[in-house]
């Protein structure tokens, strides 16, 4: 089962809607109470009636156009998250690009991809995250940005693994290759963080082992870069990404943390104003963003 956020397109009001194929069935006007998917969630557990059935019942009615919802900017994030964290270095890939980019040669990259304790850090609050289709914005200060592509859970309160969704951590990779310890700088600023467009819900079903993430990265109308990775070669296991996030750390309903890339540019390359980033895992969906000049640049450049 999908459902996605979407402002209504007749009064704007928050829905939570059921995806099926392109067809979108407003949850929420059946179940006025379900205005984001924890609710929902919460709700089926206490009733003992399980995702598949429950999306039965719902696809009933008159349904939105997906497509539509996308092309008139009407998604928002799947779930209201009120912090988004990420993991890194739990691809080979990425330990070797970071161990590329900094200048502080000690191998510290090595010892947190061996290291029984993830790197996890803090990304973003729900206030800062950047709805699918919006922009999002590059850093005023970094030369070398890249959007990085991972799959999101998206957690209980109890640390429950709700489902999954798509992420785009956009980092500077000057920044933190300058000092590892200007990582929050590199990651966390302004219009730094989209996840979407969909919550795919967990039943126990699903083999995430078994998806590709692909990132395609355009520019002028052609392709600047691209990329896939199989989650197969995930070094961590989710349960324990979310052992260390709780440790003596209290989560909330709708937490999503953010579990790494697999995919990095070259180091000759640099996002710029006007790349639209796609970031697709198959079984949840496309996460769409364009690429704006921050505010900072603009002034500059008048």
């Amino acid at each position: 089962m999908k459902t996605i956020r979407y402002r209504d397109p007749q009064d704007d009001a928050v829905q939570l809607g059921l995806l099926e194929g392109d067809a979108v069935y407003s949850i929420t006007r059946q179940v006025p109470q379900w205005t984001e998917p924890l609710a929902m969630w919460y709700a089926l557990r206490a009733l003992d009636v399980s995702p598949a059935h429950a999306a039965a019942k719902l696809a009933e009615g008159s349904a939105v156009s997906y497509t539509q919802l996308q092309a008139d900017g009407l998604l928002l994030p799947p779930v209201v998250s009120p912090e988004v964290w990420a993991a890194g270095v739990t691809y080979e890939r990425s330990r070797e690009a970071r161990n590329a980019e900094t200048t502080i040669k000690d191998n510290v990259y090595d010892r947190v991809y061996t290291a029984d304790r993830p790197e996890l850090f803090f990304k973003a609050t729900y206030a800062r995250v950047v709805a699918p289709g919006k922009p999002l914005g590059l850093r005023s200060d970094s030369r070398w940005m890249v959007p990085e592509p991972e799959l999101g859970l998206v957690l209980s309160a109890g640390g429950e693994l709700v489902g999954w969704t798509v992420g785009n951590d956009l980092s500077s990779r000057d920044i933190e290759g300058e000092n590892p310890l200007y990582l929050p700088q590199a990651k966390v600023f302004a219009k730094s963080c989209s996840f979407g467009p969909a919550l795919l819900w967990n039943t126990g079903g699903e083999q995430p082992e078994t998806w590709e993430i692909e990132l395609v990265i355009r520019r002028d109308n052609a392709i600047a870069f691209e990329g896939v990775v199989s989650f197969s070669q995930f070094r961590r296991s989710f349960a324990e990404l979310i052992s260390y996030l709780r440790r003596d750390n209290p989560i909330q309903d709708g937490t999503v943390l953010l579990t790494g890339t697999g995919i990095v540019p070259p180091d000759d390359f640099t996002l710029q104003a006007a790349d639209t980033i796609e970031i697709a895992i198959s079984p949840i969906g496309v996460l769409v963003n364009r690429v704006e000049v921050p505010l900072e640049m603009k002034v500059t450049s008048i």
